[in-house]
């Protein structure tokens, strides 16, 4: 259904829907209500009517599924399976979530807002494409040899570490929770997802592809609850390994002072505030689209979205009233129109978050260029909409050039020369990406690695390659993700010496 209609996805939504009226956990192989018995609300943020209703699983349930995770890993046949075996069942994932590709993204869009050709062109596909990459991946972690000449074999292996717990954000979601989840059960581990409680759906249909993938029971297991509750119970359970988890950098350091005290891994992606930096030499036209799809596409609810743009004073002016034109243009609308490029902002309370940087810029002095306000009109007027916001002659210590505002809004400043481009961009707590263009390979080479972030695209949109290491630097976060470097994380590596010959003993307490 990649060319439906927004008729077409209309009458999937509600049919999807009406199999997610009630969302129940999923611990031990079983969609279960939980002890708790409490629920929440769902709400679609195009009308901000309910959609489902959630069971909490509370911190009782949080015991329930660490311990169906710990039998499963303690127990069970899954960390012990050939790596070949354990492939084949995430192959079996990926077949199952493209085949259900259409419903997934209808229920994703109306969950979230994401417009649906955003989320059924792309994160959907990548959801997929995680799960058979990393089924490839582990058929090919190996180990290290450190032979020492006749009289020692040293070489070293890797194991699963455990249980992990899977903390998810409310943005892309599906694509998100699969980063997690298949790397991780392609490692040998067992784990326990919790997803943001804005954005429930996508990953009750994770559960439903999982249980028909015939994972043994407690191998993926997932909870509902907010982060206070079930969040940190997970964090501070003592039957939990490792914690990944993507989301607000406050919230990151919490959960690590409440896993602290059982020494846990951790791996943390957390916020962001990213530069793209454009010399007067770049490709201003591809400049420009990449610009303006880095920051408003996925509502601007995107970590690596390029929120800063420092543009160099001379094709400033130029730069700037071209930037404007296309702002005005983006078509903001229902998230399943396959038109729409901007939907709703996922909640009511974040919409009014990120109005409020809206009031905060103008008081600084930063010009509003365009948006800044809701749209006109009554179709939009009951969701969480807000028109693309440009805001111009911004200075670097402003806080809409300083903090993370992560909505449909976008912040220019001019620079003079390198030197001042590269003080503007890490002039802030965050490091997670940056954009750069420029058409001087010497100068993209000088400046791309003294830029204080975990990534770098260079005259290129933000383009995933899954065998990197995906993470930031600062307040970004700590660790990396992605194609290796996920086994660094979600395996322990043990160091095997094995004697050759017989090399000397030192001998003590046999006399002289």
């Amino acid at each position: 259904m990649t060319t439906a209609s927004s008729v077409q996805y209309a009458e999937l939504r509600e049919q999807s829907l009406a199999a997610v009226r009630t969302v129940r956990n999923f611990i031990d192989g079983a969609f279960t209500e939980g002890p708790s018995g409490q629920t929440f609300e769902s709400l679609d943020p195009a009308t901000n009517d309910p959609i489902a209703a959630v069971y909490s699983a509370g911190p009782e349930g949080v015991e329930l599924a660490v311990a169906a995770a710990r039998r499963a890993f303690d127990e069970g046949p899954w960390p012990r399976l050939p790596a070949a075996e354990r492939a084949r069942a995430l192959r079996r994932i990926a077949d199952l979530i493209r085949a259900r590709a259409d419903e997934i993204a209808v229920l994703e869009s109306t969950d979230t807002g994401i417009p649906i050709k955003q989320i059924r062109e792309a994160q959907v596909l990548r959801a997929a494409d995680n799960f058979d990459f990393f089924a490839e991946m582990a058929t090919r972690i190996t180990g290290e040899t450190y032979p020492v000449d006749d009289l020692f074999l040293n070489y070293t292996v890797r194991r699963p570490v455990g249980v992990a717990a899977l903390i998810t954000p409310w943005n892309t979601p599906f694509m998100l929770e699969t980063w997690k989840v298949a790397p991780c059960l392609a490692a040998g581990n067992t784990c326990v997802l919790k997803p943001a409680s804005w954005s429930p759906l996508s990953a009750y249909k994770l559960a439903e592809i999982i249980q028909e993938a015939d994972l043994p029971p407690g191998v993926f297991n997932l909870v509902y609850g907010s982060g206070e509750t079930v969040g940190e119970a997970l964090a501070a359970h003592p039957g939990v390994n490792l914690v990944s988890f993507t989301g607000e950098t406050t919230t990151g350091k919490r959960l690590m002072r409440v896993g602290a005290d059982t020494l846990k891994r951790f791996s943390m992606e957390l916020g962001g505030k990213s530069p793209v930096i454009v010399f007067a030499d770049a490709d201003l036209e591809r400049a420009l689209d990449a610009t303006v799809f880095g920051v408003f596409s996925l509502n601007g609810e995107r970590c690596t979205a390029g929120s800063r743009l420092l543009l160099e004073r001379s094709i400033y002016d130029g730069f700037v009233a071209r930037l404007i034109e296309r702002v005005h243009a983006i078509r903001v609308g229902d998230p399943l129109d396959p038109a729409t490029e901007v939907g709703p902002l996922i909640h009511k309370r974040h919409l009014e978050r990120v109005m409020g940087y809206l009031d905060v810029g103008q008081r600084e002095g930063a010009r509003l260029a365009a948006g800044g306000r809701r749209p006109d009109g009554p179709a939009l007027a009951r969701g969480n909409y807000l028109l693309p916001t440009l805001f111009v002659d911004a200075r670097p210590e402003m806080r809409i050039a300083q903090e993370e505002i992560f909505g449909p809004v976008l912040t220019v400043i001019p620079f003079a020369d390198e030197e001042e481009a590269l003080r503007i961009a890490n002039g802030v707590r965050y490091g997670l990406a940056a954009y750069l263009w420029t058409s001087d390979v010497t100068r993209a080479a000088r400046l791309a690695p003294a830029i204080e972030s975990g990534m770098v695209w260079v005259n290129s949109q933000n383009v995933r390659d899954l065998r990197t290491p995906f993470g930031g630097m600062k307040e970004s976060g700590i660790g990396r993700e992605g194609g290796h470097y996920s086994f660094e994380f979600y395996t322990e590596v043990k160091t095997i010496h094995v004697a050759l010959g017989r090399h000397r003993i030192p001998k003590m307490g046999a006399g002289s």
